[in-house]
């Protein structure tokens, strides 16, 4: 019996992210990009062991990463409306009035310097002083749910209705 029940949450979870994604499709101004967000979005929640952006094209049967590089880096889409669309669907599903806010940092060991913001700096994840990055995240948590966000003022507004 679990796994039937499983297998219909996926099922769910996996419509839900479609109407999502069609919701944010029109924030792209050419169709092929909102499929290609689609892509990379389940790509990032998908089974690649590494979320680069070679592994995510391999994971959705492409040749090459180009097509997710032009999407993050030359693809002309407002990344800001996207979060405001993202923060609304949040408020939208995961609502409620006794709702909070978790701001966490978390530090990711690395071995070398060519990552963005890679340095020697004390992480809490290992204790010291290490070579890390330093990465602070939002989590928005209610009894339906919770969500990463990158803005808390849009949401808040949310909060009161």
């Amino acid at each position: 019996m679990p796994e039937a029940t499983d297998r219909t949450t996926l099922r769910r979870w996996s419509r839900e992210l479609d109407a999502l994604c069609a919701r944010l499709a029109t924030r792209f101004p050419r169709s092929d990009l909102g499929r290609r967000a689609q892509t990379y979005l389940k790509g990032l929640l998908g089974s690649a062991r590494r979320k680069n952006s070679w592994q995510l094209a391999e994971n959705a049967g492409e040749d090459s990463p180009y097509g997710i590089q032009h999407l993050l880096g030359r693809a002309n889409w407002n990344a800001g409306e996207l979060r405001e669309d993202l923060t609304e669907y949040v408020v939208e599903n995961l609502g409620s009035q006794r709702a909070v806010l978790i701001v966490d940092e978390t530090g990711f060991l690395k071995k070398g310097n060519k990552s963005c913001g890679v340095q020697r700096q004390y992480s809490g994840t290992a204790g010291r002083i290490e070579n890390c990055q330093i990465g602070v995240f939002l989590c928005y948590a209610s009894e339906n749910g919770a969500a990463f966000l990158d803005r808390a003022p849009v949401l808040a507004q949310g909060l009161g209705e």
